[in-house]
């Protein structure tokens, strides 16, 4: 595919993110995908594979955090796309917010991300999550 059509389906993959459209989403990633989030004690952190793991990947978000993405800008070279952006959010458990600085490296393939390695602001995310000594505040 051309590198126009790869930046296309990664804009439309954030689209079905910022929408919470899991069909759509599920519909633009390889049955295979990896997605690797780095990080230790964090509930997203990990290698989630398949359909399953994504699934399983976006309901841990979705009872975990609140936030709003934003991506920024796209840059790509054959079947990769870099995408640089920004989101702000709040981890449910702890009631504290969260700015990330972040970037996606993705690999797009026949029209379907396959892989997805996930870079991001780990120390604001690690802060918002700790509970303080007395609980959530």
């Amino acid at each position: 595919m051309s590198i126009e059509k790869n930046i296309q389906t990664v804009e439309d993959f954030f689209a079905a993110i910022g929408r919470g459209d899991r069909e759509a989403l599920l519909s633009l990633v390889a049955e295979d995908i990896e997605w690797v989030i780095p990080g230790e004690d964090w509930p997203l952190a990990g290698t989630h594979r398949g359909h399953a793991g994504l699934a399983n990947l976006l309901e841990t978000a979705s009872t975990s955090l609140e936030t709003s993405t934003e991506p920024r800008e796209f840059v790509a070279q054959g079947d990769r796309v870099l995408v640089v952006g920004f989101a702000r959010g709040r981890i449910k458990a702890t009631n504290k917010t969260f700015e990330d600085d972040w970037v996606f490296a993705i690999t797009v393939r026949d029209g379907r991300l396959t892989n997805i390695r996930e870079y991001v602001d780990t120390q604001a995310l690690a802060r918002a999550a700790r509970m303080d000594a007395s609980g959530p505040k």
